[in-house]
């Protein structure tokens, strides 16, 4: 089993910064690509960061320049900096991590439960 745990959430006022955390854990062989997405009040869940073993990131558009994502491949984890937030920013964070699981070599899209970010003054 892989678990994914996601830490850091809160609520913060505009401009300010949050960082949020993510460990995955369990019978992890290696962790490919990880990343952190986003699903705000009736809107589709949209991608935020990513970032491959190699260290390579993508963001949002929304997000450049404001976020920046980081990973420890020794630790298995992934964090993610928001600065400058916006009440757009609003929404719960879901961390995901692409497992290749140790007893099946096989490749597997894992998911934490998410954790509520809220930019409000």
């Amino acid at each position: 089993q892989v678990h994914v745990v996601e830490s850091g959430g809160g609520l913060v006022q505009p401009g300010g910064s949050l960082r949020l955390s993510c460990a995955a854990s369990g019978s992890i062989f290696s962790i490919d690509g990880m990343g952190w997405y986003r699903r705000a009040p009736g809107k589709p869940r949209e991608m935020v960061a990513q970032i491959t073993n190699g260290g390579l990131t993508t963001y949002a558009d929304s997000v450049k320049g404001r976020f920046t994502i980081s990973r420890d491949n020794a630790k298995n984890t992934v964090s993610l900096q928001m600065n400058s937030l916006k009440p757009e920013d609003t929404a719960v964070y879901y961390c995901n991590a692409e497992v290749v699981v140790t007893t099946t070599r096989n490749l597997e899209d894992h998911w934490g439960q998410g954790t509520q970010v809220t930019v409000s003054s």
